[in-house]
């Protein structure tokens, strides 16, 4: 456990300082093994060029075939593939730009201003360049905000930027806006589960925590040697991307290869965590899925992480459960659950499969 560690094992270095001071090269610590970088040969697989989209327009209306086909189209996305794109979401398409350039605007403040919001291991909150306390550990070509939502005990004010000024007022509302739209997709994933529509958002607990992270991948020299974010499942519930809406860089793992995610104009890229694999028995499935770098462009993204409350044990709903399929993952808090990538970083899908029970 962390216990009182409050340090990083090694001084941080902000990779957004590093690209603008790296003309043709990167340093060691940033360069994966040959097998891990983003484009060897077949990293890509051009048979799909992109996760499904799904319209969500009809979704509350009167029209029950329309509901039906997104209901269907919801539940082939959560089993086959563990990402699907929403659009006509009901979030305004203003309060998303607004929200990503808010951010934008961030991290091109001086250094000297983010640098008050610097965060530990401990908690992870406010500004970071690290996931993981392994000294010596090859890092990802990024730098991050990460804050909390919900639940009210965890959401402080003086760990969000000052800066913008319209920050705090515009995260609040996003935040109040991607609550709500999580807890309807959460009724739709029970119903296509046959369960009814409160169940999932029950077991996450009376009191859901909700936490963003937001992504900033500065330019890179050397994109084919590194990642900004290494290939994992999110630990969480369901995560709500607001991608970069000027370059891509989301790869989603897809039949052995990895697929580059073409984001659709003011749409939000939703995956299933590890908590609803667990809940669902595996029926829905969290999946790998990385980041690469761009050499000309930078990119921000906002990852909305919906979550179950943290101190209650999460186990495989018993409605799901019969003897041919038995419980496959065995109850654990989502507080103990999260440790792993505490200490250990992103890593594939390793944590959620060691969890597996032997049968």
């Amino acid at each position: 456990m962390l216990k009182t560690q409050t340090d990083w094992p090694e001084p941080i270095i902000r990779v957004q300082s590093l690209s603008e001071g790296c003309k043709d090269s990167i340093p060691e610590r940033y360069i994966k093994p040959p097998i891990d970088r983003p484009f060897v040969q077949n990293s890509c697989y051009d048979g799909i060029n992109n996760i499904p989209i799904i319209d969500l327009g009809g979704l509350n209306g009167d029209d029950l075939d329309v509901r039906g086909s997104i209901l269907k189209k919801i539940s082939e996305a959560c089993r086959e593939w563990g990402f699907f794109q929403i659009v006509n979401h009901g979030v305004s398409h203003d309060l998303m730009d607004k929200a990503r350039e808010t951010w934008r605007e961030f991290f091109h403040l001086p250094m000297e201003v983010k640098q008050q919001y610097a965060n530990s291991p401990k908690t992870y909150e406010g500004y970071g360049s690290r996931l993981g306390i392994e000294k010596g550990a090859i890092l990802d070509w990024s730098d991050y905000y990460f804050l909390h939502y919900s639940p009210f005990s965890l959401k402080d004010y003086n760990k969000w930027p000052s800066s913008p000024p319209s920050c705090r007022e515009v995260f609040d509302e996003y935040g109040r806006e991607l609550v709500k739209l999580c807890g309807r997709l959460m009724k739709v994933l029970s119903i296509n589960l046959g369960l009814e529509e409160e169940k999932l958002k029950n077991a996450f607990g009376d009191e859901i925590g909700a936490c963003m992270r937001i992504n900033f991948y500065p330019k890179c020299p050397r994109p084919e040697l590194t990642l900004g974010l290494s290939s994992h499942s999110d630990p969480g519930g369901m995560t709500m991307l607001l991608p970069d809406d000027q370059v891509a860089g989301l790869q989603v793992r897809k039949f052995h290869h990895w697929i580059t995610v073409n984001p659709a104009p003011y749409a939000f890229i939703v995956n299933i965590g590890d908590q609803i694999q667990v809940l669902s028995n595996a029926t829905y499935k969290s999946v790998e899925h990385r980041v690469i770098v761009n050499s000309d462009k930078e990119r921000v993204s906002l990852a909305f992480f919906y979550n179950p409350k943290s101190d209650i044990p999460i186990e495989p709903l018993k409605d799901l459960l019969t003897p041919e399929r038995p419980a496959l993952y065995p109850p654990m808090t989502f507080d103990e659950y999260r440790l792993f990538i505490r200490m250990r970083g992103p890593c594939g899908k390793s944590q959620v499969e060691s969890m597996k029970s032997p049968i």
